[in-house]
């Protein structure tokens, strides 16, 4: 990742749009949107080996790591090993968002095992994902008030930011709630229960998005799934109290999976520019609202893992699973002229692209 401050494009290509011309009202780029569905046709198959070696290699790594931090006795070794364990287990995390986008038939298990070595034991179903991060992808939704992944942080006021990432590190803990105390409630309580539904069901960052009740497969897979993580969560708490568990142990795992949920969260905050006051936008607007950062920068794929540093490009073909979108970004970099659109969403690193949020919050409007 580059570590410059500035937020240099990977290309001096011009603008699409005039200066005074609101990002949503970009025309759809036909040739881009045309080129990007002929070089990719091939590139949609999911290859299971890759998904299950890296999903394995990543629990392995991460929960191996877990153990070390937390028996080891001295601070540097604790250190060490918790970090190891937190972007191993960042990257474990990260499928699901390819478990929300794939056709489990095409990967059969891969969903029950996702859900079994990272999802239960971390508090995070995929059903928390699953029919949530798709409506980020509906064409007449995406930044709007019906997105539930999206807010104009780029317009908001400056401490907004700060208290986005700060307010993250707490995710541990309100998982503990919402899993340990909020379902075991809900089921003896219907006020309670369609709270927990609505509102603390869903990986969402829009405050105003209320979640429909699940129907006929999906709540059948869902009242499982939570009730796997409904009984580890209460096995916690229990265990930690009466002090099975110890508090420095409780407070080392309490640690990494925060700072998995920080990083998480400073993620979200580059995946897009946020530069959308409510209005539907074209594909190429989303495209042009969304974040690339290609190689040959190095770092993003410790913070932006399993195709996450192409989130653009995936907004562009949402159909292509993590291990091809490398490629599909080659092909296009490639074929497109220097003025295509496709260049202007390629930057450089981390540091520019908080900045340039951070900024524009500073703005007078």
């Amino acid at each position: 990742m580059n570590t410059a401050i500035s937020l240099d494009r990977d290309t001096a290509a011009p603008a699409v749009e005039t200066p005074a011309m609101p990002r949503h009202r970009t025309a759809d780029d036909k040739a881009m949107l045309r080129t990007a569905a002929e070089l990719s046709r091939d590139l949609h198959a999911a290859r299971p080996g890759i998904y299950w070696a890296d999903l394995i290699a990543s629990v392995v790594i991460g929960y191996g790591a877990l153990a070390i931090a937390l028996f080891a006795s001295g601070t540097a070794i604790v250190f060490v090993a918790g970090i190891v364990s937190m972007l191993a287990l960042y990257r474990g995390i990260s499928f699901i968002h390819e478990v929300s986008h794939m056709k489990h038939s095409a990967l059969p298990g891969f969903r029950l095992g996702w859900n079994l070595l990272v999802g239960i034991p971390m508090l995070t179903p995929s059903f928390m994902y699953e029919g949530v991060h798709t409506l980020h992808h509906a064409r007449t939704r995406y930044g709007t008030v019906e997105d539930p992944e999206y807010l104009p942080l780029a317009l908001m006021k400056p401490w907004t930011l700060p208290v986005f990432i700060i307010v993250s590190a707490l995710a541990p803990l309100g998982l503990l709630i919402r899993y340990g105390i909020l379902s075991p409630l809900s089921v003896i309580v219907p006020s309670i229960r369609r709270a927990v539904v609505e509102r603390y069901s869903a990986l969402a960052i829009n405050p105003q998005f209320r979640r429909r009740a699940p129907e006929g497969d999906a709540k059948r897979l869902w009242n499982r799934v939570e009730t796997a993580a409904s009984l580890w969560a209460i096995a916690l708490i229990v265990m930690t109290a009466t002090g099975i568990i110890p508090l420095r142990m409780f407070g080392i795992g309490f640690a990494i999976f925060s700072a998995v949920a920080v990083v998480n969260q400073v993620r979200t905050l580059v995946a897009h520019l946020w530069e959308n006051e409510g209005e539907a936008m074209t594909v190429t607007a989303q495209y042009l609202d969304s974040v690339n950062v290609p190689p040959p920068v190095l770092l993003p794929a410790l913070w932006a893992p399993v195709g996450l540093r192409y989130h653009a490009l995936h907004h562009l073909l949402p159909g292509v699973p993590y291990h091809s979108l490398g490629e599909a970004h080659r092909r296009l970099n490639a074929a497109l002229d220097a003025d295509s659109p496709f260049h202007q969403a390629n930057y450089k690193g981390l540091p520019g692209l908080v900045g340039k949020i951070a900024r524009s919050t500073m703005v007078a409007r």
